[in-house]
């Protein structure tokens, strides 16, 4: 019996790739959980938008929806904002373009999750969307640098840049349509 071989860079370099390979496929415990994750994220951004449309009773009366005509943004930002640029976001309170702005991003972001496609336009889309509410109530009531703002618009980057939308979702599917392959940035 000769002595084991010792594997070589060659054989290192398949291991690796089949671990990688191994950790994209779907059912391990992390790739469950962040896709429940995404589908949660997802459903958070469409419960919203169907409350504001709808006025469901949650946040939203229903003779405030927007359908009945109400502003779906003129709450938060009348109300809702403090700090140094409170005056700006009041200012823009019950405005139509911003109110269909609003009720898009609301839309997109929560069918992208909730669907697994489009995550990275979907987590920069939210990002900034977060970003924005949390600049209306600076500074914060609990801590004046981060809130769940904050931290919602890095859970949705990290989910995009994890891969989550392979998890519980379409996303392969979607990576593999020719014309997300030719714009890798509708990943």
């Amino acid at each position: 019996m000769g002595e084991p071989s010792m594997p070589d860079s060659r054989t290192e370099t398949r291991t690796s790739r089949v671990h990688s390979t191994l950790f994209a496929l779907p059912g391990t415990p992390f790739q469950t959980a962040i896709g429940i994750l995404r589908v949660a994220f997802g459903w958070i951004f469409l419960w919203a938008f169907l409350d504001k449309t709808f006025g469901l009773g949650y946040a939203t009366e229903r003779a405030n929806a927007w359908m009945h005509g109400g502003s779906p943004t003129f709450g938060f930002l009348n109300f809702g904002t403090s700090g140094p640029l409170a005056g700006f976001y009041r200012s823009l309170a019950g405005n139509p373009v911003v109110d269909w702005l609003f009720m898009i991003g609301l839309l997109g972001i929560g069918l992208a999750f909730l669907l697994g496609t489009g995550m990275r336009i979907a987590a920069a889309s939210g990002a900034v969307l977060m970003a924005l509410m949390w600049s209306a109530v600076l500074p914060g009531e609990i801590n004046p640098f981060l809130d769940d703002h904050i931290v919602y618009a890095i859970a949705m980057v990290a989910l995009a840049l994890g891969g989550a939308g392979r998890h519980l979702g379409f996303g392969r599917a979607w990576r593999r349509l020719p014309v997300v392959q030719k714009n890798p940035w509708l990943v």
